[in-house]
């Protein structure tokens, strides 16, 4: 364990990509003292305003400082991004292991999962928010809800895996129950995958939030977010750029960061991936 937690510390796109995704938390954290305007203070008299000492990344349509609701947009990704894959995983995780446990089940259970892989994310995100209303709350429950199949299906993998493993079958042959193999030999072996996917999660809910308030389905207009700001700056993307520029360049490095730490885990967790390397 410590051999391995030394070798992430001196891995570099761990390094990079954590160093650069902690300082993006730091931001979200501390938006309210970095901010330099109020992000939801309209102020028509400053209208699509260039970058400026006075205001960093412009303005907006309605006067809004663009640089204060890009800080507020990075405490809604990660919000969310984090959010969705802390609640699919577990969600994933209990799932998965009924369906690799209870052979009856398993088939009922991929049967669904399968239904809902079958639909385009995105569609399935759209068609959940439509059924409520529009928060961040709802985001978070319909992207969630997207992403919980594929946790299944990797966990459902893993058990199937690790049930056929000689300790499980000795564990089996000793008495012990179902509950004891799942919590002492199957759940410990599948935190490193878990781990993994669980960045992937991450990058592609924050990518799902940014469409979804992109095309007008995700978070209410009134929220500061990455996706709303650049929807609102599109029409005049060409004499304005920086309306779209810089959360455009915000989504793109916390999307980087997240893609880099979690290839730098995957190298280190799984030795598979690191024979290769």
């Amino acid at each position: 364990m410590k051999k391995r937690l030394t070798t992430l510390r001196h891995h570099p796109t761990v390094a990079i990509g954590g160093a650069i995704l902690l300082l993006l938390i730091c931001i979200a954290v501390f938006a309210p003292w970095l901010g330099t305007q109020d992000p939801t203070a309209i102020a028509p008299i400053y209208r699509t305003r260039p970058p400026s000492a006075q205001f960093w990344f412009g303005t907006d349509m309605l006067g809004r400082d663009v640089y204060s609701r890009v800080l507020y947009g990075t405490r809604v990704s990660l919000t969310v991004g984090f959010s969705v894959a802390i609640l699919s995983t577990i969600i994933g995780v209990l799932i998965g292991v009924v369906a690799g446990f209870v052979r009856w089940l398993d088939v009922l259970i991929m049967r669904i999962m399968d239904g809902f892989m079958s639909i385009p994310n995105i569609l399935l995100a759209i068609a959940l928010i439509a059924l409520w209303r529009d928060s961040m709350q709802t985001v978070i429950a319909a992207i969630t809800i997207v992403e919980v199949p594929r946790v299944v299906r990797l966990v459902r993998g893993l058990v199937l895996s690790l049930r056929e493993q000689p300790y499980v079958e000795a564990a089996i042959t000793a008495g012990a129950g179902p509950w004891r193999i799942m919590y002492r030999h199957i759940f410990p072996n599948t935190v490193a995958p878990l781990i993994v996917q669980g960045t992937y999660i991450l990058g592609v809910a924050i990518l799902a939030e940014a469409s979804l308030s992109f095309i007008g389905a995700g978070v209410p207009p009134s929220t500061p977010s990455w996706g709303n700001i650049m929807a609102e700056g599109r029409t005049l993307w060409q004499i304005r750029p920086h309306l779209i520029a810089f959360p455009a360049l915000f989504l793109s490095i916390t999307i980087l960061s997240v893609n880099m730490l979690g290839d730098g885990l995957r190298d280190v967790l799984d030795p598979r991936m690191s024979s290769e390397h």
